[in-house]
């Protein structure tokens, strides 16, 4: 890996590098190669909540154990370390929002909540407020030059691409972002941690959302509305009574297991989740064909595109063919397991043309009826 690979301009002894860390190997080795390029690198560090419990727990971005993996490597590596306390807002923009989104029968994602706000927003200000070439971070992600500006596009390695998680990149932040290990397969940063003699080589990766301990979203939300934890009814399409739940946040559109449903001719998974009368509406799997959806909040970084268009609405699932006509996708095939809440991530190839937020579907049978 060269300087090339920062996308700055020479000398590079003359750049300042901005890396945004979290005490994982992702970004310990790219704060390892952007101080081997002889380029002033400063490790910056956002304390994004009361770690309290968490602290010391492998798997959490933010704990306190993390801080200090991240300060360790910047000590090693001869290089500046701040840590800045954003908790404030993470709470409001992240942390509410997910509470929030739950409340309202819808299934939200977070981290990509947390990338449009503390991580990179308020990253992008500090960057610039330290005099910054450029802001680096460990996203597997890959940023190329185009001939209108910076395109965001899916790393090379497809089992760790990052890139339905950055949708929301605007362009201005995309022009001043870099993405050095989208390139890379995991197993070769996990070597290059190793030799340059990281204390995080085998470090294991985050697998929680980083706020929630031991995985248990549920205690949380119910910690911080404890109006979700309302009781209501399992009902059919047709609004009959199949048996009752304990809370709309115990389930997410296209979920099988945990409805305790008995003596129906085939499986029931649900449908829809309806936060008015607190009932979760299931069906057969073929109820759950979604010919098209509209999305809000879109970001669209494909300026004039125009040909084929993949879309994904699930950060697990594969890119399908679809239309996008500025407010709705529309799928060539129906598609499965589309919840309010997600994402629908546009790409065209390799490159993101934008996204949006997943508002209401439009299902398959109607369009047959």
């Amino acid at each position: 890996m060269n300087s090339a690979d920062f996308q700055l301009a020479e000398p590079l002894a003359k750049r300042r590098i901005v890396v945004a860390m979290s005490g994982g190997v992702d970004s310990s080795v790219v704060a390892a190669l952007a101080a081997q390029t002889g380029a002033e690198t400063i490790g910056v560090t956002l304390q994004l909540y009361d770690h309290g419990e968490a602290v010391g727990r492998a798997g959490s971005c933010c704990a306190g154990r993390d801080i200090r993996d991240a300060r360790a490597v910047c000590d090693k590596l001869g290089i500046a370390h701040y840590v800045f306390d954003h908790a404030s807002s993470f709470r409001e923009t992240v942390i509410d929002d997910f509470a929030d989104e739950y409340l309202a029968g819808r299934t939200p994602i977070p981290c990509v909540k947390c990338n449009m706000g503390p991580k990179f927003t308020d990253l992008f200000a500090l960057a610039r407020d330290l005099g910054a070439d450029c802001l680096v971070t460990g996203h597997y992600v890959r940023r190329v030059e185009g001939l209108a500006g910076a395109e965001l596009h899916r790393a090379a390695d497809p089992a760790r691409d990052q890139s339905y998680f950055l949708f929301a990149t605007t362009q201005a932040q995309l022009e001043f972002l870099r993405f050095p290990l989208g390139g890379l397969p995991k197993p070769r940063v996990r070597e290059l941690a190793a030799e340059l003699g990281l204390g995080v080589a085998g470090k294991p990766d985050s697998q929680d959302i980083c706020f929630v301990p031991d995985g248990d979203y549920a205690s949380l939300v119910k910690k911080l509305r404890p109006e979700v934890e309302t009781h209501g009814d399992i009902v059919d399409a047709a609004g009959r009574k199949l048996g009752a739940h304990k809370g709309l946040i115990h389930f997410t559109v296209g979920q099988r297991r945990g409805l305790e449903i008995g003596g129906a001719a085939e499986p029931y998974y649900v449908l829809r989740l309806d936060p008015v009368t607190r009932e979760v509406v299931v069906g057969p799997k073929r109820a759950l064909a979604v010919r098209a959806a509209r999305i809000d909040g879109v970001n669209w970084l494909g300026g004039d595109h125009v040909g084929p268009t993949m879309v994904k609405v699930r950060s697990m699932a594969k890119p399908v063919p679809a239309r996008f006509d500025g407010e709705r996708v529309m799928f060539e095939t129906p598609e499965y397991g589309v919840a309010p809440g997600q994402a629908a991530v546009l790409y065209a190839g390799d490159r993101v043309l934008g996204g949006g937020w997943i508002a209401e579907t439009e299902r398959a049978e109607l369009a047959v009826a």
